[in-house]
């Protein structure tokens, strides 16, 4: 049996998917988390063979999570489910050593494709992202811009996202000014509107 985490933060795609996979006689759903930190936590504790992730969970992203199993060099390997056809996901997904990449309408045997190849050691990547990843923009964030600017997002004030990373106000202030510069944005608004749009963020 293929053993799988899901993660997705809203209940009803969640359930779908769940749905979904249950059909398949050689693949089992050991796992299911709305958040990107239980998502992590559930591959610490259940060691999948496969967590398939959103990208935009409350939190730690799914790209978030695919870096820190990356980094721990964990067996579990992730393939990202998302809306977003955005290439600069995609480049990120890869930099982060994602095994599969496919949109949320792709068809449910394609998705259970994806899973056995992905569990096999191959990768399964949407044919229609694929070539587009290779001329997307370098990502010219830093993670502590990127999470600094994904919190300014949420709405949070510079105190707020000071305490949350443990920083000072004047240093926040400095990571979404230079986020901003890197940007061309003439603020926090605009930058996250433009890292979010090249799937930066």
């Amino acid at each position: 049996m293929i053993r799988v985490v899901l993660a997705e933060d809203q209940l009803l795609v969640l359930g779908a998917l769940a749905a979904l996979l249950a059909l398949e006689d050689d693949i089992e759903v050991v796992g299911q988390a709305r958040d990107g930190a239980a998502a992590l936590d559930l591959v610490h504790t259940l060691a999948p063979d496969i967590l398939l992730t959103d990208v935009e969970m409350p939190g730690l992203s799914g790209l978030d999570v695919c870096e820190a199993i990356a980094a721990e060099k964990r067996a579990t390997r992730v393939v990202i489910v998302t809306t977003f056809a955005r290439p600069g996901y995609l480049r990120r997904a890869m930099e982060a050593r994602a095994a599969g990449y496919l949109l949320k309408d792709a068809p449910p045997d394609v998705l259970a494709a994806a899973v056995r190849t992905v569990a096999a050691g191959g990768r399964a990547i949407a044919p229609e992202l694929a070539e587009a990843a290779w001329d997307a923009a370098p990502d010219p964030l830093t993670d502590r811009e990127r999470m600094v600017l994904r919190l300014a997002d949420e709405g949070r004030s510079n105190k707020e996202i000071a305490q949350r990373l443990g920083l000072s106000p004047g240093t926040v202030r400095n990571y979404l000014a230079d986020a901003s510069a890197k940007l061309g944005a003439s603020g926090r608004i605009e930058a996250a509107r433009i890292a979010r749009r090249n799937g930066w963020m």
